[in-house]
């Protein structure tokens, strides 16, 4: 299974879970992130750990970026990662 690396890269949180530049591995066990951004990302997670390569931008790969579903407060990068 692979490792997959988020990033926080812009983040206006209401609640103030996540900072800009937060960074999670992960591998198995779900990081602390709040679960709506959690259940937003979870199937794009699940794919990459497993080898897909996902549509980003006008190619396929190992990344994705995404959005809180509360207006789009935090945005997050996902990446296949060798840590």
């Amino acid at each position: 299974m692979a490792t997959v690396k988020l990033t926080i890269t812009d983040s206006a949180c209401r609640c103030g879970y996540h900072q800009k530049g937060d960074v999670f591995f992960v591998k198995e066990l779900c990081p602390p992130l709040c679960h709506e951004l959690w259940n937003t990302i979870y199937p794009l997670m699940y794919a990459l750990q497993n080898g897909a390569d996902l549509d980003y931008g006008t190619e396929r790969a190992k990344q994705f970026d995404a959005k809180c579903p509360d207006g789009g407060r935090v945005c997050i990068h996902g990446e296949v990662t060798e840590e």
